[in-house]
């Protein structure tokens, strides 16, 4: 093929492979190869071209995805992402917060980071009276998040909510103090005295860690961000009929959603044995299968679905990070923790009279503690009860290895040398133990087995 410079026209001769030739600097520029102009496919020392780089994370293809939009919209990245600032309800409760504990210095690449998630029951607001209860506003629902400063492994911390705790002394937004409990109280009612800075400051009293950021949910905005996947995937065993608090739900494998998922994870009596800490463990499942889902394939490739789950886990989100940025900068740095890395587990707990149908934890949560100052994979005693982000809700094994998946402390990486937490050989290697909740733990906690 010949071509005639001045008109960029292309003539073809017999044997030849079409091209055209720049007619122009800018045409020459934007033809260069990619490896020149360093984008996607660039070529490394020795010709070699890079690989690309696999679990880009939610909020990279959110990016990504804005971009093309704002491409054909103008305005549309700006103001999707003002949206999503806007959404947020900023408050700093550091002011209210005394004799915090100092964080432990660990080895790693970056900062471990312990984020606590409380779950607001207020039946407040429109969508959020679903099952004929009043509350003002309990923490339904505390998990503490812990990631790990490698980024190699991530759990989160359920704490039933009638865990019998002394509630220390909390401080008012406006400086005012609310008066320390003067005996056992239930867990959930510092959040009623005080909100999220008197649930911190119990935790923090009582833990002895260091909070980084917070994040209060209420019962609408995670019915909408249950919608936004278009449902979760939940295997109920067996069917639930709740006369006095009209809840009725079908046996079965499938995706639920709208206030079927929201009285799915409500749910107490007639599902499992009817605790709160079991009904906490079907709390976790549920989650992690969201988890599971927001990290497939066919949920990243729906730009609207990404940005309607956004839409709905800003919408009303209380909290004390700056904002998206920062939110979406701590979940990149995250990327190469897969759902079977994430796992789940409860504080260690028996029954106790101390409150009213309430329980109290074990000295064993004094190690669980220790795992998560010294930031430390959990170890087998509290794995072999864990639930995993990765697994499959009919309680069949997980097709990326499910539990085992997940790194777990050597001996020499405990704080002490036998489990119990006694002095002992660090050099002998205990017995393996099977990691997941057992067959009879799911049944109690209501789920498949």
């Amino acid at each position: 093929m010949t071509q005639d410079v001045e008109t960029g026209r292309a003539d073809a001769t017999p044997g030849s492979r079409a091209r055209r030739v720049p007619t122009s600097r800018a045409d020459r520029d934007r033809r260069r190869p990619r490896a020149e102009r360093g984008g996607r496919g660039r070529r490394v020392a020795g010709g070699r071209r890079k690989a690309p780089q696999p679990g880009k994370t939610v909020f990279k293809v959110i990016a990504a995805s804005l971009l093309s939009l704002g491409l054909a919209t103008g305005l549309g990245v700006v103001l999707v992402y003002n949206n999503w600032n806007g959404n947020i309800d900023r408050q700093d409760v550091s002011n209210q917060l005394t004799n915090r504990p100092d964080k432990e210095d660990v080895a790693g690449p970056r900062e471990p980071m312990n984020i606590l998630v409380m779950g607001s029951d207020t039946r407040a607001g429109e969508g959020n009276g679903i099952d004929g209860e009043s509350t003002n506003g309990l923490s339904d629902t505390t998990i503490l998040f812990h990631l790990s400063a490698n980024r190699e492994f991530a759990y989160g911390i359920s704490v039933p909510r009638d865990t019998a705790v002394i509630r220390p002394e909390c401080t008012k937004e406006d400086g005012s103090k609310i008066r320390a409990a003067s005996g056992y109280d239930k867990w959930n009612a510092a959040f009623a005295y005080g909100g999220p800075a008197c649930t911190i400051q119990q935790f923090e009293q009582v833990t002895n860690i260091r909070i980084d950021n917070y994040v209060v949910v209420d019962f609408n905005q995670f019915k909408d961000m249950v919608n936004a996947l278009d449902g979760v995937e939940v295997c109920i065993p067996d069917d639930i009929d709740d006369e006095v608090r009209n809840i009725h739900l079908k046996a079965g494998t499938r995706e639920i959603k709208g206030n079927e998922a929201l009285t799915y994870v409500r749910a107490r009596y007639r599902i499992g044995d009817g605790t709160d800490p079991n009904r906490t463990r079907r709390q976790q499942a549920f989650i992690g299968s969201m988890i599971n889902k927001a990290l497939t394939a066919g949920m990243l490739a729906r730009p609207d679905r990404l940005i309607s789950f956004m839409n709905a886990a800003t919408s009303s989100l209380q909290t004390d990070f700056k904002g998206i940025a920062q939110m979406a900068d701590l979940a990149v740095t995250a990327q190469g923790i897969g759902a079977d890395n994430i796992k789940f587990i409860t504080t260690p707990w028996v029954y106790s009279s101390k409150v009213s149908s309430g329980i109290e934890w074990t000295p064993e949560v004094d190690k669980l503690w220790r795992l998560v100052r010294q930031d430390k994979p959990l170890t087998a005693e509290f794995l072999k009860d864990a639930l995993s982000a990765g697994d499959n809700p009919d309680g069949s094994p997980s097709a990326t290895g499910g539990a085992g998946a997940s790194p777990t402390e050597t001996p020499s990486d405990t704080a002490s040398g036998t489990p119990d937490g006694t002095p002992g050989d660090d050099t002998q290697t205990p017995p393996a133990t099977p990691e997941g909740l057992s067959e009879s733990g799911r049944a109690a906690a209501g789920l498949c087995t």
